[in-house]
């Protein structure tokens, strides 16, 4: 599972941290010089969530997933029920017609 949100397609991105350095013109320098770049990574905030996935034919799975946490507030994953119980009114309706 590569890490990356499986609804927004969040994942780690790269840019640069530079350093500056030098005196100030007023004291005789030349002002600020950058005098290091190197790679850095940012990072999403993912979370491993238990979460309902729609399959290619229609049916509904629970699977565990990486979701970012703007994914998770904004309601783009639905977690599933976490007892069986709870469907037992829509199987007994489904079964009825």
């Amino acid at each position: 599972m590569p890490f990356e949100c499986h609804y927004s397609g969040k994942k780690t991105t790269y840019g640069n941290r530079k350093a500056y350095g030098g005196a100030k013109i007023k004291d005789g320098g030349f002002g600020l010089q950058t005098t290091g770049k190197t790679r850095r990574t940012f990072k999403p905030n993912l979370q491993k969530v238990n979460a309902e996935i729609t399959n290619n034919d229609g049916s509904k799975s629970s699977k565990k997933v990486y979701a970012s946490a703007h994914a998770i507030r904004s309601g783009l994953v639905v977690k599933p029920l976490k007892r069986k119980y709870g469907y037992t009114r829509l199987q007994k309706l489904a079964a009825e017609g």
